[in-house]
């Protein structure tokens, strides 16, 4: 439920595009800037987030993002000057994603969850975020039709602060302090000194460029093919709901097959999905077919990277680890929300922007495949 909130909300931004640069003049580049401001954000507050709640428990740690969250929703309606959306959009949302986002939600469920049934319990929490944007999309579009972008961004900070009350169910210590004597330090020059753990996070970069690329643009670049608003609005809850049974069925996999094996395959069907979107003629079908099957690929990225590191390193500082990890996948969001528009602003177009997509699907793959996913712990002890 505080994944479906936070994610789901999040995932609607790019609803906003449209109207927000029209009525107050701005540039796509001066809305994209902001959202890849919160991304960044988002990722470098996730590592520090991570480590508060391994140490001192999640629920605190939520409960602040949450109030962050609903104040930066707010002000997002009362902006009006590009700074003033960069500071709620992007610093107070960003550090509101930080405290709700996966890594503290995920660090509780891996720590919780059984080896043997870890990834299939983490698939079903990233099968929660996804639902939050099949559910929230259709929401945060009817609000903006009905009451206008300035209440609809009033609203779904006020249904942010449900997440408070949510916190609660993640109280308590971290239950896996005791399962070993190795310090946070040790345990980041151990991660630092793996190859496989870069591998995976520089991987991870290219998942963050093109789901926010996707999420942010998409809408927009539909309209100027002469679609509507509704039709990119489908588009985005499509996406959301494949991925419920993506992200579901991802983290099943994961617990019975290779997880990079799997992230390979991921990062390939994305790359055709992508090419064949962008040389067939746009048409509602070709649209649906491209959201349904980067919706099954969406977020599966997030239960197999995150029980890989549970997998490598153990459970103690998995919130932390894996924050890490989710860093490099904020940097792509940066890039890909801020560059999106950079580019169409330049060229009038996103074509260079979605091959680029294609290219960085390919090399994620590469990426993937010398990881080493033995477990650390293990040649540790037998070391």
């Amino acid at each position: 439920m505080v994944l479906m909130l936070s994610i789901g909300t999040r995932q609607s931004f790019g609803l906003f595009l449209p109207p927000m640069t029209l009525d107050l003049g701005w540039t796509r580049e001066t809305f994209g800037f902001a959202i890849a401001l919160q991304n960044i954000v988002w990722g470098l507050g996730q590592p520090f987030a991570g480590a508060i709640a391994d140490k001192f428990g999640a629920a605190r740690v939520v409960v602040v993002g949450g109030v962050s969250y609903a104040l930066g929703l707010a002000f997002m309606a009362c902006a009006t000057t590009g700074l003033a959306f960069d500071l709620s959009a992007g610093i107070l949302v960003g550090l509101g994603l930080s405290g709700t986002g996966f890594g503290v939600v995920m660090g509780v469920v891996g720590r919780a969850a059984p080896p043997e049934k870890r990834s299939a319990a983490l698939g079903l929490v990233g099968a929660g975020g996804s639902f939050g944007q099949f559910a929230m999309l259709p929401f945060a579009q009817t609000l903006i039709s009905q009451i206008g972008w300035v209440s609809a961004l009033f609203m779904l900070a006020a249904c942010s602060l449900l997440i408070i009350p949510l916190a609660s169910a993640l109280a308590g210590r971290n239950s896996a302090v005791h399962t070993s004597d190795q310090s946070l330090s040790a345990a980041l020059r151990e991660a630092a000194a793996h190859k496989g753990f870069w591998l995976l996070t520089v991987s991870f970069l290219v998942c963050g460029f093109q789901t926010i690329f996707v999420m942010i643009h998409l809408p927009a670049y539909l309209v100027d093919k002469g679609m509507t608003p509704t039709d990119g609005m489908t588009a985005l809850a499509l996406i959301g709901f494949f991925n419920i049974v993506g992200s579901y069925a991802c983290g099943t996999l994961g617990g019975h097959y290779s997880k990079k094996k799997l992230l390979m395959a991921l990062y390939m069907i994305r790359a055709v999905a992508i090419s064949l979107f962008i040389a067939l003629p746009l048409s509602p079908l070709t649209l649906w077919a491209f959201a349904i099957t980067m919706g099954v690929t969406w977020l599966g990225t997030v239960p197999l990277t995150n029980g890989m590191v549970a997998q490598i390193f153990g459970v103690k500082y998995l919130s932390t680890l894996f924050s890490i990890a989710f860093l490099g996948h904020q940097i792509g969001s940066f890039l890909g929300a801020w560059y999106g528009g950079l580019i169409f602003d330049l060229t009038g177009a996103y074509t260079t922007v979605w091959i680029f997509c294609v290219v960085l699907s390919v090399i994620a793959a590469a990426l993937c495949a010398p990881i080493d996913e033995r477990d650390v712990t293990a040649l540790r002890a037998s070391a």
